[in-house]
């Protein structure tokens, strides 16, 4: 399983020696990239551009071209998010569409991506937000020719903000019982103490907020920890040891794994 520490500050990429979650958003218009030190993964900044604009202001094939910039300066891209449209009831009060909808958008920008560039690492989303829209977004892929099972990760959507939920862990747990090497975005310490065991991989930058809520470190010198990479890679021992303990706490799984 593979934490990737979310981080807001690119130059981390060279030199906190850990797989990072970047975001779009923070990379787009910078003339000079590091160099990766270690694998990383690519948020497209969706839930960002759909809560403000109500919609992708930035076509594919700007995206495409940005990914493609990343993975060749940067390096050691390990897969990238697509275009997705987030579920939850108030992003699609924003954008005036549907729940289904924002899965046939999530979909259709995926295929698009993969077509025009099928060389570059985009993965496929389950977007929505009961268990019966996951299972209809699943749907939606396998009639358009995508085997998730088949894909090296396949990411879960607007679950990270209801991580206490049991509809959650259900969520979780029917992708993998399906098959699916799962991504939990914005898995937080709670959340990956009851699904850690199932998720290939997962994503938090919590450490950020967690630190301004709090003094500096010793030894830190500014009024707060929420940039600093000494703390951020302190704090991620804490989801890491979540991940050990759901993996402890359910060894039944692990011997399915195998």
């Amino acid at each position: 399983m593979t934490f990737y520490l979310g981080t807001h500050i690119p130059s981390w990429l060279g030199n906190a020696g850990v797989p990072l979650f970047v975001s779009h958003r923070r990379l787009i218009g910078r003339k000079t990239f590091p160099r990766a030190l270690t694998t990383w993964a690519l948020d497209s900044g969706g839930f960002t551009e759909i809560s403000m604009h109500g919609r992708w202001t930035i076509t594919p094939t700007a995206y495409i071209e940005a990914v493609r910039r990343y993975s060749d300066e940067i390096g050691n891209l390990a897969w990238a998010s697509p275009q997705d449209w987030m579920c939850e009831p108030w992003i699609t009060q924003k954008s005036g569409l549907t729940v289904t909808e924002h899965q046939h958008r999530t979909v259709d920008n995926y295929l698009e991506l993969k077509a025009a560039a099928p060389d570059l690492p985009f993965i496929p989303v389950l977007q929505g937000w009961e268990r019966a829209d996951y299972q209809r977004c699943a749907a939606m892929y396998e009639k358009a020719g995508v085997d998730l099972a088949a894909e090296p990760v396949v990411g879960i959507g607007s679950v990270c903000r209801r991580q206490h939920m049991d509809e959650a862990v259900d969520i979780i747990t029917d992708a993998t019982d399906r098959g699916f090497r799962v991504h939990g975005f914005g898995f937080k310490i709670t959340g990956l103490r009851r699904v850690g065991h199932l998720l290939t991989s997962s994503d938090s930058m919590s450490w950020s907020l967690h630190a301004r809520r709090r003094p500096p470190l010793l030894g830190c010198t500014h009024k707060s920890c929420s940039n600093c990479r000494r703390y951020a890679l302190r704090w991620r021992e804490k989801p890491l040891a979540a991940i050990e303990e759901a993996r402890a706490n359910n060894p039944y799984h692990l011997e399915q794994a195998a």
